[in-house]
């Protein structure tokens, strides 16, 4: 249409019947996929907006008090005193709680919520998206809020970690705590206080007020840090000082049975050493004072969960008195300890969260918890709770674990960090093809090998030890948090060792195998080889942990009632058709027992039979033929000719 200046041009009326003629035979065309759409599901409504965490302060304290004195059925009740104002409001429980590395708070255990004002019930809506928070509104006049419910723990095993025996429980004050969506968790200010059993001692980092019928109470702290303080109680305790100094350290022991406490003086003098090995390799304390929480039950849950001042440490009820044969449970304490620094003071900028419902990202737990892993095993060994041959068998086990993980060939070490979200935790079928919390095990020889190459390449001027006190060391301070990403881990090292550690990380994080990294155990003096006995660690450990081990033979192991607890992708037990939850009935016609198959394996090297095994797989029974000749086979490392034993260094005690 041309327009000419000046002047408007109108349309004339045949081009208006034109149009409005199309627009007709449009909407009739149209008519009935519009009326489809119209009545096709459309996205549910928004939910309840929950207010995002600001850093600023709550206005008010929350009082919050925990009877935990119902054993019997292991119930934990809960009263909160919350301030409050006017208007809508949103409760959260937690989700996310720091060293879980997955949305694994416990809110399916949370029962008979009631919130008052007044005196009067205040109708409450879980939001129906995010199961972990509560909406309601708080009436006009209202100041307070009056918070009844109960945490119901765990009373068997295939229900979760039992924390409540008789004689013992174990507050996690994660479980029992409802608090004000809107704030970071620092910035809510906590009034804690527990009632306990007759005749139960108690330990926690939190700072005691006051002890009074059978209630303790404790001086106020934020939510951050209360939630980062459990509580251990029992009727069997003992406390251990470890270090009388300006920031004591303490061993908070708790045990079925009081004779379990009997601690000999040399196993609380490697206790100790743990502290002195630990101060020097880090330089600097970052919490006010420390408590490892140690419970030996077979009653209650095993657990290793870090602290900054404190950690929980759950073990067999003989660590002491079992002494020589439970070397295999003495790198709890030493990895715990290790995360106070490596974790809770210096922690991945994607792991940390304001409040306890944003999600965590985990992309950095080959520092968080590889790391730990590595220094975990070396302060064992310097504090002298493994002898040399322990750690040295320990490194065997980890190696030979991530040498046989043909799951490397499609999934890289990096991306091992998303599998606390993915699995949850749960059993995995095929853990060795699918790949697991690899960042724990393959993270181990990952930081074995950074350490050898900083001494190889310094001529042991310098080690990851001096990384440890330039990075997680001084300056010393309370319980504060730091947080780093990969550039500030990268910067830190080449300070120690100038080296393309980018691209160092690069290869090893996005890599693919198969075999296992061993590049550190060799530049280390070692090699990974395989002998036909078993080292005593690996002994101790499969007595320790009720199996028997025949994965880097046939390739499966064996527990409880004769079954195959872990079955090797691709191995002979694997072409033989085998899985896990398979019955050991017989072994070439007689009946099943290790001996006899540790016999049968020995004996089939110089035999071209395969072993016969009769097995029971669901209400089926076989006979399956496993064509192995390869002799038993068990970890080991062996010196490597020649070459200077940098990893025998690495574990010897720091003067």
């Amino acid at each position: 249409m041309r327009r000419i200046a000046g002047t408007q041009q109108r349309p004339s009326p045949r081009s208006l019947a034109s149009a409005s003629s199309l627009a007709f035979l449009v909407a009739l065309l149209w008519a009935p996929e519009a009326q489809a759409a119209a009545a096709a599901p459309q996205p549910a409504r928004r939910a309840p907006a929950i207010a995002a965490p600001r850093d600023v302060p709550f206005p008010g304290v929350i009082e919050i008090a925990v009877d935990a004195t119902d054993l019997d059925h292991g119930v934990f009740s809960v009263r909160e005193r919350m301030p409050a104002r006017p208007g809508p409001l949103t409760l959260l429980y937690p989700k996310w709680i720091p060293g879980h590395h997955a949305p694994e708070g416990a809110i399916d255990r949370l029962a008979d919520l009631t919130v008052r004002a007044g005196g009067e019930p205040l109708p409450w809506r879980r939001d129906p998206v995010d199961m972990y928070a509560f909406h309601l509104r708080v009436p006009p006049g209202a100041s307070s809020l009056d918070i009844v419910f109960q945490y119901l723990s765990p009373v068997a095993a295939n229900e979760g970690d039992v924390a409540m025996s008789p004689d013992m429980l174990n507050l996690d004050w994660s479980t029992v705590v409802l608090y004000p969506a809107g704030y970071f968790a620092r910035r809510i200010e906590m009034r804690p206080s527990v009632k306990l059993p007759a005749g139960f001692a108690f330990a926690t980092a939190l700072e005691r007020s006051s002890v009074s019928g059978g209630v303790a109470s404790f001086a106020p702290a934020s939510l951050n840090l209360l939630v980062d303080s459990p509580l251990v109680a029992g009727r069997y305790f003992r406390r251990i000082d470890l270090d009388g100094g300006a920031k004591p350290a303490r061993l908070d022991v708790f045990a079925d049975r009081p004779e379990e406490l009997a601690a000999t003086q040399a196993e609380i003098a490697a206790h100790r050493a743990l502290v002195t090995q630990a101060d020097r390799l880090f330089g600097a304390r970052h919490f006010d004072h420390y408590d490892f929480l140690l419970w030996l039950s077979d009653r209650t849950a095993e657990e290793g969960l870090e602290h900054h001042q404190s950690s929980q440490d759950g073990t067999k009820p003989k660590y002491f008195t079992d002494w020589d044969k439970l070397a295999p449970e003495r790198d709890l304490l030493p990895h715990e300890y290790a995360h106070s620094w490596n974790g809770k003071y210096r922690r991945p900028a994607d792991l940390w969260t304001p409040n306890f419902n944003v999600p965590m990202r985990d992309s950095l737990l080959w520092v968080y918890e590889g790391l730990t892993q590595y220094w975990g095993y070396v302060l064992a060994a310097r504090a002298g709770l493994w002898t040399r041959d322990d750690a040295l068998a320990a490194i065997a086990l980890t190696a030979a674990s991530q040498a046989h993980r043909p799951g490397r060939t499609w999934r890289d070490l990096e991306d091992t960090t998303n599998a606390p979200i993915i699995a949850m935790r749960r059993p995995q079928p095929w853990i060795n093809w699918q790949r697991g919390e690899d960042y724990y095990s393959e993270g181990l020889l990952l930081w074995l090998d950074v350490d050898t190459l900083i001494r190889q390449r310094s001529a042991g001027a310098r080690s990851l030890d001096d990384f440890a006190r330039a990075f997680f060391g001084a300056p010393a301070s309370g319980p504060v948090t730091r947080t780093y990403t990969v550039a500030d881990l990268e910067a830190a090292l080449n300070a120690v060792e100038p080296y393309d550690w980018a691209g160092f990380f690069a290869s090893r994080l996005k890599g693919y195998g198969p075999g296992a990294p061993l590049d550190g155990l060799g530049r280390g003096g070692y090699r990974l080889a395989y002998g036909e006995t078993e080292t005593p660690f690996e002994k101790n450990d499969e007595a320790d942990n009720d199996y028997t081990d025949f994965l880097f033979s046939l390739g499966f192991d064996v527990g409880k009632s004769n079954e195959l607890q872990t079955v090797l992708w691709d191995s002979p037990a694997f072409a033989a058709g085998l899985r896990a939850g398979t019955t050991l009935v017989a072994v070439n016609g007689d009946a099943y027992d290790a001996d006899a198959l540790e016999e049968a394996i020995a004996g089939a090297k110089s035999s071209a039979a395969p072993i016969q095994l009769l097995v029971k797989q669901d209400n089926r029974y076989r006979t399956v033929a496993v064509d192995y000749h390869g002799g038993p086979k068990y970890p080991r490392l062996d010196p490597a000719p020649g070459a200077r034993r940098w990893l025998d260094e690495i574990l010897k005690a720091r003067p």
